[in-house]
This record gives structure tokens, sequence and C-alpha cells, in this order.
């Protein structure tokens, strides 16, 4: 027998068994984002390399030790996409949409980084996106912050998500404030770890987001990026705050938050959570104002945010918040005999015509009703339809309830449609 071939470390199956949680997320997801007028925008998975060396930077750990890069056949450096917000930017340069307009668009789908497999963290993982081009006030930042806290709301985890915030303020004053923390840094070179000491010169902000504990001792009297904000990041941040306090959006200010990609200026936001064990991010996102222009377009604001759908999954299943996850399967319909078969897929069509809000489940491949009963026990449905040839000469069903104790009663289509109605 030939060895069975697996799936890629760190790139997962979604079997059905997890498919329908999966399903529940995605759809409160769109929905959320028709709430809002947002639209959907789809990019492809591939795109040049030099995209992401441009946008995310050249000095970070997704470019310098992440990406999936190879040569095509015409020689083309290639990268599956390790994050949306480039590609975003790309398409709204390249077809148009972004100069001089106002766009709010969101995305949903596969991205690829080569890191090592963890819970939650996978090296093809998924995420959901939103940005928003054409707009450069706080209002809008604090638009996204909102339509993030609405979703917690309506899937139970606003108990378990905590909001960060900080600014990162113009490029002139993070420029000021990126002499002062090297000057700072340099006098405990010392203390710092390899990584560190390389980002201290390269990209020093990325030495404030490390995670190890004796560099964080060091950086405990850091510099605060605050107190470095020129006039206008300072009166936008204050508005955002002001706004989010007057909607009762609870928040702490995290002068240490810089996130981890180059492009981001002003508002930058996390939101946190210690249900999947240590403190992780479940959403974060911020302003990136001069992407657009970096990228070969023409000046525009613009502001975004992505979250792991992979981590989502994990706290709802985690905080057992999956009770509304809808079943597989409603009805399962059996039959047993030649006129049978034939009288319950006639059935079983009408119930889609006339319940499309149905799951409906076709016993298929013979066997005994006991056999039949068995699966239809197995699919989770709620009730039974159980049609042998008395049923189908009589042209009715026998209606059998599989998760309460009611007594089976036999009727024909059209009452069962008109039954099953008023329990919609």
């Amino acid at each position: 027998m030939s060895k069975q071939i697996q799936a890629i470390r760190g790139m997962n199956d979604c079997l059905p068994s997890q498919s329908g949680l999966w399903q529940y997320l995605e759809n409160h997801l769109r929905h959320l984002m028709s709430q809002y007028g947002y639209q959907e925008i789809r990019m492809p998975i591939v795109e040049s390399t030099d995209l992401f060396k441009r946008s995310i930077g050249e000095v970070t750990d997704i470019v310098e030790k992440e990406m999936y890069t190879f040569d095509d056949r015409n020689g083309d450096s290639l990268t599956l996409r390790p994050e949306g917000t480039a590609c975003c930017v790309r398409a709204g340069n390249q077809h148009g949409l972004l100069y001089n307009q106002q766009q709010r668009l969101w995305y949903m789908g596969p991205m690829f980084r080569h890191e090592r497999p963890q819970k939650g963290r996978y090296r093809q993982f998924h995420q959901f996106g939103v940005e928003v081009f054409g707009l450069n006030g706080p209002d809008i930042d604090a638009e996204i912050i909102l339509l993030t806290a609405r979703l917690w709301k309506q899937l139970g985890l606003s108990d378990h998500v905590i909001l960060e915030l900080n600014s990162l303020g113009s490029n002139e004053a993070r420029a000021r404030y990126k002499d002062a923390l090297v000057e700072y840094l340099q006098a405990r070179e010392d203390k710092l770890d390899d990584d560190c000491k390389r980002r201290m010169t390269s990209n020093p902000l990325r030495v404030l987001d490390s995670k190890n504990p004796d560099v964080q001792a060091a950086i405990t009297d850091a510099p605060s990026l605050l107190d470095y904000l020129d006039d206008e990041s300072a009166q936008h941040f204050s508005g955002l705050c002001e706004r989010l306090d007057n909607l009762g959006i609870k928040y702490r200010v995290n002068s240490r938050l810089v996130r981890g990609l180059d492009y981001y200026n002003r508002t930058v936001f996390e939101w946190v959570t210690d249900s999947l064990g240590a403190q992780g991010t479940v959403c974060a996102g911020g302003r990136y104002d001069g992407l657009v222009e970096q990228l070969g377009g023409k000046a525009t604001p613009a502001v975004g945010f992505a979250m792991g759908l992979e981590r989502l999954v994990l706290m709802l299943e985690a905080l057992e918040l999956t009770s509304a996850v809808p079943k597989p399967v409603d009805i399962y319909i059996t039959a047993m005999g030649e006129s049978a078969e034939l009288f319950a897929v006639n059935v079983a069509e009408q119930l889609r015509d006339q319940l499309p809000h149905l799951r409906v489940l076709s016993h298929c491949g013979g066997g005994n009703f006991k056999k039949q009963m068995k699966r239809a026990d197995a699919s989770g449905a709620d009730i039974a339809l159980l049609i042998g040839e008395s049923e189908a000469d009589s042209q009715q069903v026998t209606v059998k309830y599989l998760r309460e104790e009611q007594a089976q009663i036999s009727m024909t289509t059209a009452q069962l449609i008109e039954m099953l109605k008023t329990k919609k």
C-alpha cells in the first residue's frame, strides 16, 4: 500500500463537523457589513512580491521570515498574500476606485505565513478585513471600532475582549520619537536581545512590540509616543476617544502599541483577549494614510482592520458559545420500498420549494427502517418522516419527533407544510 499523503503542516482541513461554526461566523460578518453599507471586494491569493516589500516593510518579520515567495516560469517573483490591506490598495489603485472617492470595503479569505504553527496561528489562516478610503477624520476611525464592538455583542464575546488604543502620530512626529527611543535603547543595549539590537537601527518602534520579558523590563521607562504627537494627531486621537466615550465603548490607552506593519500612522488599535490562554490579539488595525501614494496612487487617507477567523472560532468553542450554530439537518426523510422512494423524493422537493429555510436530507442507499432511523438520529434532525408503501398509497407521511416526547402522527404533504410554517 502506498504511503498516504498528509496536509502540509500548518495548513488545516475544515471538516464537515466544523464547517457549520465557520459558516455561522462568516454569515454574521456578512450581515454586519450589510448593516453598515460596506461592499465586498475579492482579490487574488497571489501577488507580486514587490507589493508586500513596499507596503509592509522589508525590515519586518513577515517579509524577512514568513512570506511564501517563489519565481514563476517567467522569472517573476510572486508571493502568496500574507495580509489583505496591500492587496486591497493595489486593486483600488489599479481599477481607479480610490482617488477623490470614498470607499468602504471588506474582504474575507485565506492568507499565508511561514511561521511555527501553534493554537490559533497557522501557515494558512483566514482573515476578515475592512478597508476605508477617502475619509480622514476620527469619525470613521470610531465607526470601524464600533462595528467590531457590535460583532462581539452579536457573538456573545463582549465580556471577553478589551480594546487597546494608541496614536503613532505623523511621520515627522514619529521621526522625532524614534530619535528619542533610539537614544534610550542605546543606553540599555546590553539588555536587548540580538533581534532588538538589529531593529534598534532599522525599525526601533518594533522593539516596543518585543515579547521577550527581559526586553519588556528594559523598556518599562521608555519615552511614550503620545508625548511626541503633533497637534493635529493629538486632536485626532482626542476626537476618537471622545466619540468612543460618547458611544460607551470601553478602552485603555496603550502607548506601547505600535502594530507590526510599517504603513500605519495615527490611530492604531487592537482587541485583545485572555480567553485562549496567554493574552492574544483577535482584531487589529489603524490608519495608513500614506500607503495609497506609496504604492503608486494619489494621496488618499485610509483606515482599516483585520481579524483572524481561526482565533474567533477557537474563542466561540472555548467559551461554549456555539448553541446558536444551525444544525446541518432539520428533517430526515426515510423510505422503504420502490413506490415509497418515489413519493419521498416528491415530498422532499415540495418541502424545499415551500420551506427553503429548512435543511432536508433524504435517505439514499436503501436499508431497513432500523438502519434508516439510526442515520436519521445521527444526522441531528429534529423530525424524521417515515414513508412506507402504505404512506405512498395514501399520499401521506408519518412524522416522528426525534428530540422531544410527542406521539408520531400521519398527515398529507400539504398539512405537513402548513404545520412546519407555524414553527418557522
